[in-house]
Formats: structure tokens, C-alpha cells, sequence
């Protein structure tokens, strides 16, 4: 008799946990979107090639173009076709620019592969892409036909690589849009005491913030070589006053996770110092949040 009570009990118990997981799956299946808003546009026509690591696609509106060229560089774990992308922001850009019936660039998109920085050649073996990249987009120029203006757009980590690019030669660009970019106040070989600072001071998720560190020496391997490719400092060079300089469009969410709001409002504060033409958009909301409408008319304007 005991020993059935207890075989009752057992089965009840399994009958009982699968009962459990089967409402945890059904929970999280009816708790979580079951699709995507898809963006109402016509996508670019697509054409994709190599040169060496570079992977590119060469996007042109159906349309037609105006004759600039957009190089983007896109965010962390993408790749060089995202810009057709019906969820993605680069669709919104792209349903912006028909709903105004306006001729649009002809984007290039770059990709180095999902996780790529722009640093000149140092110590670190992962370093040089930043004089790779100009002969590389010297040959596919070569190859498609020159541009009547080079324009940058990037975000996040591409918005990181748009600054460096764009304020390492701002002769080449005639303007640079860096949407959530990867901008610091503080280097990542500072005092693990101030980089804590730095966390709470920006409410930097703690995992995103120490993950941002150990990628930048990755590329980097002292404050030297940070000061080389950190866009606080280089909006400092010395420019001549004859020197042509790109327009400047940065916006960043007040609440980024990845702490970037701090540092791309430093930015811009300096740059206006420096007598650079620029357009600031903070916005209330999270990491890559952005003014489409306003990102669209900036890279139209001449």
C-alpha cells in the first residue's frame, strides 16, 4: 500500500513539473512579439563584391541617385547587407527619402565582418583597418566611378569608425553622421576606479561597459594608441583654416546602455568650439534611438 502511495506521488510530481514547463513555454511563446513592424519601402537595388577583407554592397534607389556617395559602416554583429533590411533603421532612412521624392546617395555599405574597428596600424595585431579601409574604398571607387561628395553614416560601432574615419581625413568627407557612437570620456586603460566612476556616472551597464573595454584593447594597447583614435581627441587636431571640414550630425539616447550619451554631447561641445558645422539630437530613449526625418534631410542637404 505505501509502495503504491509512493509510485502515486511520483507520478503525480512528473505530471506536475511537465505541467509546469509546458505553461513556462507556452508563456514565454504568447509573452514575447510574434513578428516584426515591417517598414513600407522600396529597397535599393543590390550589388555585393570583395576587395581583399572588405565585403561591400553598392545600393542605388530605383528611382535614381544624386551622384554622392554614403559610405556606411554598421553596428556590431551586422554585415554589408543590412541596408535593405524591412525592420532595420536603414529601411526607415530609406522610406524617408521616397516619401520626399528627393534623389538619394547611392550607399555604399562596408563590412570588415560582424566586429571591426578603424585604429591605425600599432602594437595590437587586430589594428591597421584604418589605413586598409581608404585603399580599399580607393578601389572600389576605381572600380564603380568617383563620387561628387563622400558622405559617413554609422551606427553604434559604426558610429565609432564614421568618427574616426570621417575626423582622421575630414578633407575626404563632406559630411559625417554618427548615430549612437561609441564616444568615451574616459580611456579604458584608466584606474578600474574610474571606470566604475564612469558606469554609475552614465548608468553604463556594468557587463556592456567592461565588454566595450576589453574590445577596445583588442585594437589598442595603451592610452597612447586610445588617444589616436578616440574622437575627443582628434576633433582637438590642429586644422588649417582653409581646411575643409565635414558636417557633423551626432544624436544619442539619454538612457544608453552602452553609457555613449556623455560622451557624444562632450563631443559636440567641442566641436562647436572648434568652429565645426554641426547638428546634436538627444533623444529620450535607449542605445541607437534616432530621428529618422532629420537623419534623412542632413544627408539630402547640399
Amino acid at each position: 500500500m505505501k509502495r503504491s502511495r509512493r509510485t502515486y506521488l511520483s507520478v503525480a510530481a512528473v505530471l506536475l513539473l511537465a505541467l509546469i514547463s509546458i505553461s513556462a513555454l507556452l508563456w514565454q511563446r504568447w509573452s514575447q512579439p510574434w513578428g516584426d513592424q515591417a517598414v513600407s519601402f522600396t529597397p535599393a537595388q543590390q550589388e555585393c563584391g570583395q576587395e581583399g577583407q572588405l565585403r561591400y554592397c553598392i545600393n542605388r534607389d530605383v528611382g535614381g541617385v544624386n551622384g554622392d556617395w554614403l559610405y556606411h559602416l554598421h553596428g556590431r554583429k551586422l554585415d554589408e547587407t543590412i541596408w535593405n533590411d524591412p525592420s532595420y533603421m536603414t529601411a526607415m532612412i530609406q522610406g524617408a527619402w521616397q516619401q520626399m521624392g528627393q534623389r538619394p546617395p547611392t550607399v555604399v555599405t562596408l563590412s570588415y565582418g560582424p566586429v571591426w574597428l578603424l585604429t591605425p596600424k600599432g602594437k595590437a595585431e587586430a589594428s591597421g583597418l584604418l589605413e586598409q579601409v581608404h585603399t580599399d574604398m580607393a578601389a572600389i571607387e576605381a572600380r564603380h566611378g568617383r563620387p561628387a561628395r563622400r558622405l559617413l553614416l554609422g551606427e553604434s560601432m559604426g558610429g565609432l569608425n564614421a568618427l574616426i574615419l570621417g575626423l582622421s581625413r575630414p578633407e575626404h568627407f563632406a559630411k559625417v553622421a554618427a548615430l549612437c557612437p561609441g564616444v568615451y570620456v574616459d580611456s579604458p586603460f584608466a584606474p578600474l576606479s574610474q571606470l566604475k566612476a564612469a558606469l554609475e556616472r552614465t548608468g553604463t551597464d556594468p557587463k556592456i561597459g567592461f565588454g566595450v573595454v576589453r574590445l577596445a584593447r583588442q585594437y589598442v594597447t595603451d592610452d597612447a594608441e586610445w588617444q589616436r583614435v578616440s574622437p575627443l581627441a582628434l576633433i582637438e587636431n590642429d586644422l588649417p583654416a582653409s581646411s575643409p571640414r565635414p558636417q557633423l550630425y551626432i544624436s544619442n539616447g539619454l538612457y544608453d546602455r552602452y553609457g555613449n550619451f556623455e560622451g557624444s554631447q562632450r563631443l559636440i561641445e567641442r566641436a562647436r568650439a572648434q568652429g565645426w558645422q554641426t547638428e546634436w539630437h538627444p533623444i529620450y530613449g535607449g542605445h541607437c534611438a534616432s530621428d529618422i526625418d532629420s537623419l534623412a534631410r542632413f544627408l539630402l542637404a547640399r
